[in-house]
């Protein structure tokens, strides 16, 4: 049986070691915050934490789909498990929206009946919260503009960041007017803000899984720079997608002139074009189908 050529390197597997980091960071601070919530009786850092866990659930997620993503390819799988981070970016999407909706329910019974809190105990916990939050935000910074399953994870810990800003306003109004009912508040705003990130997130996956055209990549100028190579008197069935984040696919039908055929010039118009993609576009998985002009018959199977 022949060997298979390893799995193409993800952008995610480039932040592997951040997501690790960020991962203890994320479970020690929740069990900060679950403790403060204790003893402080704050239902928002409460909510605070379990958002953490619950973020803690999707980084771990996300580290493992990196790794799952490195198998090589087979031959029922000849793209072997790229696509893993893609779910794993759903999943996170998915679990966020979850959190974001109990959060508001739970947040909303309660706020006919305000709870006493220590708020000095709750201001240290959100604290603790915000600071770790940003550290682990700046290690995921780069990251999430390349890879999706990078996103989702900054995405929770850039919700948990605000979750613990909003804990601490809450906790300092509480401490200077005693009004107990801004905490339930704060857990309101912790769920509005965490939803529209999910949303997002999952907004993006969808594009992945249908397969739309990646955002940055303008097919007709595709269509335009592989049409204007020597030789090459159009170009159709022209598809571009995203395998997983950092891996971009394209596919298309060239048509060459006769002459450049039967001359066997083809390898030079196919390098050329594999050149033009990679240099111009950043596509390094392109597979072009070179044909004769009098090949092509127009008819209902025929593509753009």
């Amino acid at each position: 049986m022949a060997e298979h050529a390893g799995a193409p390197k993800t952008a995610t597997a480039f932040y592997r070691r951040r997501l690790a980091l960020v991962l203890l960071v994320t479970l020690s601070v929740a069990g900060v915050q679950v403790v403060g919530s204790v003893l402080s009786g704050s239902l928002s850092l409460l909510a605070d934490a379990a958002h953490m866990l619950t973020d803690s659930a999707g980084v771990a997620i996300a580290l493992g789909a990196s790794f799952l993503a490195t198998l090589p390819a087979t031959a029922a799988r000849t793209f072997g498990y790229l696509r893993v981070e893609v779910l794993a970016a759903l999943i996170n999407g998915l679990i966020l929206c979850v959190v974001s909706i109990v959060v508001l329910v739970e947040a909303l019974r309660r706020l006919g009946q305000p709870v006493e809190v220590n708020p000095g105990i709750m201001l240290i916990a959100a604290v603790i919260g915000a600071v770790a939050n940003l550290i682990s935000l700046l290690m995921l910074q780069r990251g999430q503009r390349e890879s999706l399953n990078v996103r989702g994870a900054y995405l929770e810990v850039l919700g948990d960041l605000l979750g613990s800003i909003a804990v601490i306003a809450a906790a300092l109004i509480i401490w200077v007017t005693g009004l107990m009912w801004v905490d339930q508040a704060a857990s309101i705003l912790i769920a509005l803000l965490i939803l529209p990130r999910a949303l997002s997130l999952l907004r993006d996956v969808v594009e992945v899984l249908l397969e739309a055209t990646p955002r940055g990549i303008d097919t007709e100028q595709i269509r335009t720079h592989l049409a204007a190579i020597p030789g090459v008197i159009e170009v159709h069935d022209l598809h571009a997608w995203t395998i997983t984040s950092g891996v971009l696919a394209l596919s298309a039908h060239v048509t060459v002139r006769d002459d450049i055929w039967n001359d066997r010039d083809v390898h030079a118009v196919l390098d050329e074009a594999k050149a033009c993609l990679r240099e111009h576009f950043h596509v390094d998985h392109s597979t072009l189908q070179l044909e004769p002009s009098g090949h092509r018959r127009a008819g209902p199977q025929s593509h753009r």
